[in-house]
């Protein structure tokens, strides 16, 4: 049974012993941080502070901070959902009345997960289009070289202007004053592409909603990097089984989740820019201040006793690991289904998502890795990937001790690694410039003849199972306690 909204997760962590609620008065000025920082590195639970100062509304951090909250938010286990997508990416036309009666259920479900718009919604319990529309929420600064106060998980809902389009996005917003935030969607994403069609038809006022907080699985799949015209809102009720509740905002003409805690209302003008940032991003490092568009809060809707979800980001590993690792794990089988050879894919924690991407590829001719690296370049956001690594087929590639070894052992620098330019994602901080640079592909598979290799590929070393069978059965025999 999926949940309802934020309030229904958050008793469900109560309840399993995921989160620890904190009656202390604490200052959304770093010390909200420092706190989750400290929690998040040791896996700790999730937080609800009930006394922010300067606000009344509690604030909850660290929500998928670890593997099983990830498992509970989405409701089932990563992998076991990513074997539900597997079977709808495999659908095919029927051609027997027993294989129509098999794809019935699947037909129902596609009807159930579509979203519907209800007329009345928790979210708009209270509405307010006066004066400082901002002060009240406790958004934090999260870093000391921060530019300010950022809503760091906001899911960001526009529409194409052409065709109607929506999307659904996580872009961080720096608070310029009570009633104006920067927009901080960076150039390849969907919302920027919203942005450029209103510019382009000379549409001044671009319609903008914000929601802040819903259930979890719709919070998560904001986050999400679908392909441009994939709804976020489809995806969502996909994961979840039945279709996200919408209403019709006040003032704009979008949608909303009418379970959200929060909803900021307004619009970004096409023509204005201001400079947001620094930033202390996912990467572990600040990103620079640049000039980004504006978002002007006309109007805020709230629950009458709401909580405020937020996020920190920095070194890793933090939250966002946990969601991009779930990411990693349910988009795979939309990788396989366009690349078959592809076996199984790595994001590393520690590569940002965009830095390093690790796979393994059931290899079937000369150069096959090679191929393999320029075609994921050209897949999705993994064009971002500045390491592409390819093993073989039988190589656990989340093994990071298996993945050294093979690594340090199959590769021949002149022969195993091409270099070529493409595009960054836009927080890189290693680049010469925006958006641009250089990568480098690795072939750490087994070379073959036709490949340039000179002397034959040697065996690993592997026991026989016989042995391996044998000396197990007779460990105890040994008086060895130590396994």
């Amino acid at each position: 049974m999926a949940y309802k909204n934020l309030n229904e997760f958050i008793e469900r962590l109560r309840k399993e012993g995921e989160l620890v609620e904190v009656h202390a008065e604490v200052d959304p000025k770093l010390e909200i941080t420092e706190i989750y920082d400290r929690i998040v590195k040791k896996t700790g639970p999730a937080l609800l502070f009930h006394k922010v100062k300067g606000s009344t509304t509690p604030l909850a951090i660290n929500l998928f901070g670890s593997f099983r909250r990830m498992n509970l938010a989405l409701g089932k286990d990563v992998e076991e959902i990513a074997g539900r997508i597997q079977d709808f990416l495999e659908l095919k036309v029927p051609e027997k009345i027993t294989d129509k009666l098999k794809m019935f259920p699947k037909l129902q479900l596609l009807n159930k997960i579509t979203p519907h718009v209800v007329r009345e919604a928790p979210c708009q319990e209270v509405v307010k289009k006066d004066g400082d529309l901002l002060s009240e929420l406790p958004i934090i600064q999260c870093w000391p070289k921060d530019a300010g106060k950022y809503i760091t998980f906001p899911m960001v809902i526009t529409k194409d202007p052409e065709t109607g389009i929506r999307n659904v996005g996580a872009y961080r917003m720096q608070v310029f004053d009570g009633r104006t935030t920067a927009m901080h969607w960076q150039v390849h994403k969907d919302g920027t592409s919203h942005y450029r069609g209103f510019k382009e038809k000379g549409i001044q006022k671009m319609p903008v909603a914000v929601a802040l907080g819903a259930d979890p699985v719709t919070m998560f799949t904001a986050t999400c990097p679908l392909p441009y015209g994939i709804d976020e809102f489809v995806f969502s009720g996909f994961l979840r089984g039945e279709g996200v509740g919408l209403v019709k905002c006040k003032t704009v003409d979008l949608e909303v989740p009418a379970e959200s805690e929060i909803v900021l209302e307004g619009y970004v003008d096409v023509e204005e820019k201001r400079v947001e940032g620094p930033f202390g991003d996912h990467t572990g490092y600040y990103s620079l201040a640049k000039e980004f568009p504006v978002f002007h809060v006309e109007c805020v809707t709230h629950r009458k006793s709401p909580i405020y979800p937020t996020t920190v980001v920095g070194r890793p590993p933090m939250e966002d690991a946990y969601m991009a690792k779930a990411i990693e794990r349910l988009f795979l089988p939309l990788i396989h289904l366009q690349f078959p050879e592809i076996i199984d894919m790595n994001l590393p924690v520690e590569g940002v998502f965009t830095n390093c991407v690790l796979v393994s590829i059931k290899k079937s001719y000369p150069q096959h890795a090679k191929k393999v690296m320029h075609l994921l370049w050209g897949f999705g956001q993994l064009m971002f990937e500045k390491i592409v690594l390819v093993f073989d087929h039988d190589v656990n590639i989340h093994d990071s001790q298996e993945v050294a070894w093979r690594a340090f052992n199959n590769v021949d620098p002149k022969r195993d690694m091409i270099f070529t330019e493409g595009p960054l994602d836009e927080l890189d901080i290693a680049a010469s410039q925006d958006l641009y640079g250089s990568k480098v592909g690795v072939d750490c598979t087994r070379k073959w003849p036709e490949e340039g290799m000179q002397r034959p590929w040697p065996d690993d070393i592997v026991m026989t199972k016989e042995v391996k069978d044998k000396v197990t059965k007779r460990w105890r025999e040994y008086g060895i306690n130590h396994r």
